[in-house]
């Protein structure tokens, strides 16, 4: 679907050419135009839709845009990123810029560097210009100002925080014996033959993995930040796919199968198949727990020298319909109540992407009287932030992986 999905919007972005980008026609300083033009609209919010308590936080959401401003928002659910973007590429394409299908995306990554370089965005600052972007945290979470590299420019809104966090479970697991970096658990397999695997790429969660052991390996990971280069790509890569050969032969099924994705990961550390396994969200072992899909040993660990991640965001189409609609909603997904209620674990578990000092006193409070639950790391211990590589990485070592080991599958 993805791969797909990026094809359609290369086919179409060819047929358009280059187009000026329409400039947004509020003034997101004039915050009571925006509040009085909004009411009344539909917001459109294309938003992955995989997630039982996500979807039931956007419920949430969608109940307090009604309340206080008199917007509907409705969730088109996704699959795919991917699809949305192809929906305003497709209608750039046949000259609709205005009444456009897509109010506010869900997005980081590759699918916002496509849209940012194609003109499919609201003009730059909105985001900045906020009311609640006085709190965000841009001083301590480089990855709000550039996503996977690429300046945000405010054409994005921060939402929520990613962080890589390795899951064991303690009544099987010595904390002593747990690697420090991936170095270490290359050698950990090897002491412990069929207790670690990954999920095959282009599951994003183990191309997350082979982005780590990428920034690790790598004689010069500044080379990162920019689009790979074709002609030194093999050299670059050499490292990574050396240490994935060695970590094979010691993986689960010796290499030769692999997870299908985090949830299949998961369910084999419950039933005992593997002994260490990762996520993006350091919250997610505590929702487990509580769920009842793992015992309540798991704990959780992260490397000290960092482990990778990132920010995710909302965007504006330069043709959404409901743009006073969308702005107000993006501002409230920044307010400290809307903040709150998503680091909750009870509720999600998302890190926040507010800053504490920031913060009315009352609101810092309310924050750090959170129970993040018995896995979860505090915030503190989480680590350094490796930033994501530039989105060109991703694509091109999927295509590598594919061709050595996906007749492994």
């Amino acid at each position: 679907m993805r791969i797909i999905t990026r094809l359609l919007i290369a086919s179409v972005i060819a047929g358009i050419g280059s187009l000026n980008v329409l400039a947004a026609e509020a003034d997101v300083k004039d915050w009571p135009a925006i509040e009085k033009a909004a009411v009344g609209q539909t917001v459109y919010f294309n938003a992955w839709g995989g997630s039982e308590n996500i979807n039931a936080y956007l419920e949430w959401v969608a109940a307090e845009m009604r309340e206080r401003h008199d917007v509907t928002v409705t969730q088109v659910k996704l699959d795919d990123t991917g699809s949305a973007v192809a929906k305003v590429v497709a209608e750039k394409a046949a000259g609709r810029n205005e009444g456009g299908s897509v109010d506010l995306i869900w997005i980081n990554g590759e699918n916002f560097v496509s849209m940012k370089q194609q003109g499919l965005l609201l003009s730059p600052g909105w985001a900045t210009s906020l009311p609640n972007w006085q709190y965000v945290d841009v001083e301590n979470q480089p990855t709000i100002l550039a996503d996977f590299t690429e300046p945000t420019e405010g054409l994005e809104s921060p939402w929520g925080g990613a962080k890589m966090v390795f899951f064991y479970d303690s009544a099987r697991t010595d904390q002593n014996d747990l690697p420090d970096d991936t170095a270490q658990l290359l050698d950990w397999a090897k002491r412990n033959p069929g207790r670690f695997s990954y999920p095959a790429p282009p599951d994003f969660i183990g191309s997350s993995f082979l982005k780590q052991v990428l920034h690790e390996v790598t004689a010069d990971p500044a080379k990162l930040a920019g689009p790979v280069d074709e002609s030194t790509f093999d050299a670059d890569v050499e490292p990574l796919f050396a240490y994935l050969d060695e970590l094979h032969e010691v993986s689960w099924r010796s290499g030769k199968a692999f997870p299908q994705n985090y949830p299949d990961m998961k369910q084999k550390l419950a039933d005992g198949e593997l002994d260490i396994i990762f996520a993006f969200n350091p919250a997610e072992a505590s929702g487990s727990v509580r769920a009842g899909e793992l015992p309540e040993t798991i704990r959780s660990f992260t490397f000290p020298g960092g482990t990778l991640g990132n920010t995710h965001f909302v965007a504006i189409p330069y043709n959404a319909n409901a743009k006073a609609g969308a702005l107000l909603t993006a501002n409230f997904l920044i307010s400290p109540e809307a903040q709150l209620r998503k680091q909750d674990p009870t509720y999600w578990g998302d890190p926040t992407v507010l800053s504490m000092e920031k913060l009315p006193e009352a609101d810092r409070a309310a924050f750090q009287s959170l129970v993040l639950g018995v896995a979860t790391l505090p915030p503190g211990e989480l680590g350094p932030v490796i930033a994501e590589p530039h989105a060109s990485w991703m694509d091109r070592i999927e295509t590598e992986w594919r061709r050595r080991y996906a007749s492994g599958n």
